[in-house]
């Protein structure tokens, strides 16, 4: 059979992932990314469960521990930078994850790794965008915005939760988001003493939360999270950048801890980015020759950290099962929705209390939250939880594609 000619819209994680299984058995792969480069940007990542057995199973799991973040735990402090409790990572290699990952990455290692496993055997198009697309039974012509016009056997929309392609796919009206109410934005800082190989977490009245992580020497990474279920929020991750800095600003100063010096950072920061929390949920997850991918159909959100792990197992089940049945893409399709389906809903399964309890309203909300969190790690219970749980998330089972040499 001749190969597939797959074109695969956007170049971050779940794209480059998919290209890499495809081009491998043969097949025609260009992925075009809107960047006008390789946007090796970003904050950070992690691999968790099935993930990381589809990391091993492409051969890129030393690399990946190559470039990974050094980063011990995650601890919870009080205004005073006083440590109230401190959740270790599990680096015992056996069992589940904790709040920290034993592969913690910067998403711009991540996104060099995949480029570089694929360049040589994949066609890269930067600053070029897909304007529009017409489905036949046999092809899909796909015309792009630097006025070309090409056909493929299949598109691939991995171009994250904002997905065009989705959109296009989706019956006219569809929401396919579930809003948490909970808005976040991250920018970059220089690093100083008080920063650490461990995450740090502020905790301040009004469910908001403040992050600090250290991926190097020079920097660190300042988040701020707030949950407001105030419609009128929708609109700050789509305003200028200037007035998403100045509304972060009012809502977190004078809050106590690092805030101010992670404000006054902000002000000056290039690598801003602002966006509001939410899960893609939708039963459409192709149409014909058209095929949704990672965050595009199934964003669990950054909350569950399952996000790129979510990508890498859709886009190994979704390779294997076009390569079972490259003539029936359909039937592909269709199995690479049923048997993924229920892992995705298992990473995306957020218990509403637990949001509550982890965004506190109130000071004596946060109070209780960190004796309770303090209490169960001097008793070691989230170290030992981890240990002997098992790594698969939900007991779901990673397929084997003998296929996917």
């Amino acid at each position: 059979m001749a190969p597939l000619k797959v074109l695969i819209c956007g170049g971050g994680c779940a794209g480059p992932a998919l290209a890499y299984w495809l081009a491998r058995e043969g097949h025609s792969i260009t992925i075009v990314e809107r960047f006008t480069a390789l946007r090796a940007t970003g904050a950070q990542i992690d691999l968790r469960a099935q993930g990381i057995q589809v990391v091993k199973r492409m051969g890129l799991l030393d690399t990946i521990r190559s470039k990974r973040v050094e980063e011990r735990g995650w601890s919870y402090v009080d205004s005073q930078g006083r440590t109230k409790a401190t959740i270790m990572s599990n680096s015992s290699g056996k069992g589940a994850q904790t709040a920290t990952s034993e592969y913690e990455i910067m998403r711009g290692d991540l996104v060099r790794i995949l480029y570089d496993a694929t360049k040589e055997n994949t066609k890269y198009i930067f600053g070029v965008t897909i304007e529009s697309f017409e489905q036949y039974d046999d092809r899909v012509v796909v015309h792009f915005s630097n006025g070309c016009s090409d056909t493929f056997d299949v598109l691939v929309g991995a171009d994250g939760q904002g997905s065009r392609i989705r959109k296009a796919i989706l019956p006219p009206g569809a929401e396919p988001f579930r809003r948490l109410g909970v808005y976040m934005a991250y920018w970059f800082v220089p690093r100083t003493e008080a920063d650490s190989e461990f995450s740090q977490s502020y905790h301040c009245p009004g469910s908001r939360m403040i992050t600090s992580r250290s991926h190097s020497e020079t920097e660190t990474q300042a988040y701020f999270v707030l949950k407001d279920d105030s419609e009128e929020l929708r609109s700050i991750p789509k305003a200028p950048i200037q007035q998403q800095k100045e509304f972060w600003t009012q809502r977190f100063r004078n809050t106590g801890w690092q805030t101010d010096r992670f404000i006054e950072g902000m002000r000056t920061a290039e690598n801003f980015y602002c966006q509001e929390i939410v899960q893609v949920i939708t039963d459409t997850w192709y149409d014909n020759r058209v095929v949704l991918l990672g965050d595009a159909g199934y964003c669990p959100s950054p909350l569950t950290g399952m996000g790129t792990t979510a990508s890498f197992v859709g886009a190994y089940v979704l390779a294997g099962e076009i390569i079972r049945n490259p003539q029936n893409l359909s039937q592909a399709f269709a199995n690479y929705q049923n048997i993924l389906q229920p892992f995705i809903k298992e990473v995306q399964n957020i218990n509403p209390w637990m949001l509550r309890l982890g965004l506190p309203q109130t000071q004596w909300g946060i109070n209780i939250f960190q004796s309770v969190v303090g209490i169960l790690c001097y008793l070691r219970v989230f170290e030992l939880i981890a240990r002997f749980s098992k790594e698969e998330v939900g007991g779901w089972m990673l397929p084997d594609y003998p296929e996917l040499k």
